[in-house]
């Protein structure tokens, strides 16, 4: 399965990178949905999890805007629309999946991530997706209220019920 993820993310990646370029020459012909199907059907073979596949590339497409402004204060230095087509594509994939996909460690989707911009990046590509895709995870990790364990809840709920009496 893991194996046939990795797959899934370089078939969402090919699919979006299209769909920049398409949109940018403006395209007025490009529908996501034929070309998802298109570079799917090429692989249909090898896939057992269609369904991420999509609900990756939909949730990236719709969410491209929302997923930049996370993105941008995390390397100010380099305006959005300034980052390399594929980095910033690698790292709206690797943000949305950090938010979106409970069921995949966060390490594991930035070690994706880096492995995706090795891969079609540039030389640099995979220590800046890394670089980013690591402190917006400190950051949230930061952010999120600690959890008390129920015990100590507990416990600490007895103790001021004895101190009261």
């Amino acid at each position: 399965m893991a194996s046939n993820r990795h797959l899934g993310r370089i078939i969402a990646l090919q699919t979006l990178y299209e769909q920049e370029l398409r949109q940018e020459a403006e395209d007025k012909d490009f529908n996501l949905k034929s070309v998802l199907d298109r570079n799917i059907k090429r692989y249909q073979d090898n896939l057992d999890d269609i369904a991420f596949i999509r609900q990756l590339v939909d949730g990236v497409s719709s969410q491209a805007a929302q997923l930049d402004e996370k993105l941008q204060p995390v390397a100010p230095e380099w305006p959005i629309d300034q980052i390399a087509r594929m980095d910033r594509i690698v790292l709206r994939i690797g943000l949305y999946e950090l938010e979106n996909e409970a069921d995949v460690p966060p390490k594991v989707v930035i070690n994706e991530a880096v492995e995706l911009a090795k891969a079609f990046g540039g030389d640099n590509s995979s220590k800046f997706v890394n670089g980013v895709l690591g402190t917006l995870l400190r950051n949230h990790d930061q952010a999120a209220p600690k959890k008390t364990p129920k015990k100590v809840v507990a416990k600490k709920a007895t103790a001021v019920k004895g101190k009261q009496s």
